[in-house]
């Protein structure tokens, strides 16, 4: 099991930065891929980015060069910063972890970007 808290959402104009934490009740050097993933209102849950054990990265198109994933294994917490924030941007952000087979959600943080 592995309990994740996100924090860091908020409300913020457009151009504007936020970083978004997730906590996680384990050692993140022992999970096997740690993400962050959206949903905006009417859209399907999408992948933003994630972080492998082995500390690749990968994002999705929409946020490459603006957005980065960062993992603290001795704070236990993954961190995703968040730069030049469009209004498109806005939606519930979710951290998730994959331990094997199974995936843990956090209860997920919103942003609002005002345009």
């Amino acid at each position: 099991q592995v309990q994740l808290v996100e924090s860091g959402g908020g409300l913020v104009q457009a151009g504007g930065s936020l970083r978004l934490s997730c906590a996680a009740s384990r050692n993140i050097a022992a999970i096997n891929t740690m993400a962050w993933h959206r949903q905006a209102p009417g859209k399907q849950r999408e992948l933003v980015a994630r972080i492998m054990s082995g500390g690749s990265t990968n994002y999705a198109d929409s946020v490459k060069g603006r957005f980065t994933i960062s993992g603290d294994n001795a704070k236990n917490t993954v961190n995703l910063q968040m730069n030049s924030l469009k209004h498109e941007d806005t939606a519930v952000y979710y951290c998730a972890a994959r331990v094997r087979k199974d995936v843990y959600w956090g209860q997920g943080t919103q942003v609002t970007v005002s345009s």
